[in-house]
């Protein structure tokens, strides 16, 4: 699993996840996306495009992500998330609350 965090200003980033999102890694994208809010990037863009599975321990980090997002003042979207990866968000109603889009481009303008 990788995590790589790119600032689009000063309180904005996109991080792009590769791989599985599950118990082994989950701790440390939690910890990456909260450390981007903490130093003051509290509007973040989570691309998923290169992850194939999700599971709760993924779903948990991005909850906590998302929370720590909003009590800093910002939110959180979710970017190209695959079908597996869509599929748990809807079967836990949890696209309610992580917003999706199509693309980065998408969920950044969200922000404008």
């Amino acid at each position: 699993m990788s995590i790589s965090l790119r600032s689009v200003d000063t309180t904005t980033a996109v991080a792009v996840v590769s791989d599985r999102l599950d118990l082994l890694s989950a701790a440390e994208v939690k910890s990456q996306l909260q450390a981007a809010v903490a130093r003051g990037q509290h509007r973040l863009v989570v691309d998923l495009d290169g992850v194939p599975f999700i599971d709760s321990s993924g779903l948990g980090a991005l909850i906590g992500a998302l929370k720590a997002a909003r009590v800093a003042g910002g939110d959180m979207r979710i970017a190209r998330a695959g079908p597996q990866v869509l599929y748990v968000l809807e079967i836990t109603m949890l696209d309610r609350v992580l917003q999706c889009h199509d693309n980065v481009e998408g969920a950044l303008a969200y922000y404008s």
